[in-house]
């Protein structure tokens, strides 16, 4: 399944499932080639992301702020992980909340 956020969508790729919006409403079906209508129309109908024919996986994370060192990043990484220990990392939403707590921290000067 290739899920790709909205904002890394672009023309010309093929969906491989239905787009539907907050309410269930289909929006374009699987096998259309997406324009710059469709991105129009799904930021308008609140789409977050669609499914991509022929990705398997898609990095969606978004990029580290300038002032964010990597190594910092990691460090701080490394002393919340204790708070993840019953709840784990795997799901993609506390994989997120890990990160950004770390981004926290470091733009905090709370290392």
């Amino acid at each position: 399944m290739g899920l790709v956020a909205l904002d890394n969508l672009e023309i010309g790729m093929v969906l491989a499932s239905d787009v539907l919006d907050r309410n269930g409403r289909m929006l374009l079906g699987a096998g259309a080639e997406l324009n710059q209508k469709h991105l129009t129309i799904f930021r308008t109908w609140g789409v977050a992301e669609a499914d991509i024919a022929g990705i398997d996986y898609v990095d969606n994370e978004l990029p580290l702020p300038a002032e964010i060192d990597p190594a910092a990043l990691i460090a701080a990484e490394d002393t919340l992980l204790p708070h993840f220990r019953h709840s784990g990392t795997e799901h993609p939403a506390l994989r997120e909340l890990l990160r950004l707590a770390a981004i926290r921290k470091v733009l905090h000067g709370l290392c």
